[in-house]
């Protein structure tokens, strides 16, 4: 799946000792069991089988692993989750809702001495009710009412919902409207924590598909 969706190489000016999909399904074997960089190399030391099935003779290093993250775009995880979503069985029946995810890794004295308040993001998934699969997500670190959520992203899969199911906090005019014309009815940085929610969804799907 990953070889379907990506070049061969990050860039022309690649050393090319790696390609690109080895390095997609390594992050996603680190998010899928919650781990470091350092700890899953060092497992995959053990696991002739996994390195044989990804080609790799020998593993990269935790530094350039991380690197890889920071290339990839959030739009390279969408498009692999788009993908994992073909392979399941979806019905149309779609339910929304939304829930917040601690950071982690936010020291308490560190947001204090920084006067930051963020403490939470908060995460709108739309899941299929049949496949039990996640078409969709949207991810902010402010406090934003689901109602002003819910539109982009039943804008952005209307081709997938045959029926909306969501609770009152989703009794909106505007949605209603879209309903009635569109729809028959561990990372440090915020950005890296959007694109590690997006892989646990795609892992998810794997898991699912297997």
């Amino acid at each position: 799946m990953a070889r379907r969706a990506v070049a061969r190489y990050s860039s022309t000016f690649s050393k090319r000792r790696y390609m690109l999909h080895q390095h997609i399904v390594l992050l996603c074997l680190k998010v899928r069991k919650n781990t470091t960089y350092r700890t899953l190399l060092n497992k995959l030391i053990e696991m002739p089988p996994i390195r044989s099935a990804l080609d790799l003779e020998e593993l990269p290093s935790p530094s350039t692993l991380c690197k890889a993250f920071n290339r990839l775009d959030m739009a390279v995880w969408r498009v692999l989750l788009n993908l994992s979503v073909t392979l399941l069985s979806t019905n149309g029946v779609v339910g929304i809702d939304a829930s917040g995810f601690n950071r982690s890794h936010a020291s308490n004295h560190y947001t204090k001495r920084t006067k930051l308040t963020l403490q939470q993001l908060n995460v709108t998934l739309f899941v299929d009710t049949r496949a039990n699969a996640v078409l969709d997500l949207h991810v902010t670190t402010i406090r934003k009412h689901d109602s002003k959520i819910a539109p982009s992203l039943i804008k952005r899969n209307t081709s997938e919902v045959a029926i909306l199911l969501g609770n009152k906090g989703y009794d909106d005019q505007e949605i209603r409207a879209l309903a009635v014309k569109i729809v028959f009815i561990r990372s440090r940085h915020w950005s890296k924590q959007f694109r590690e929610l997006v892989i646990g969804c795609l892992t998810h799907h794997l898991d699912r598909i297997l």
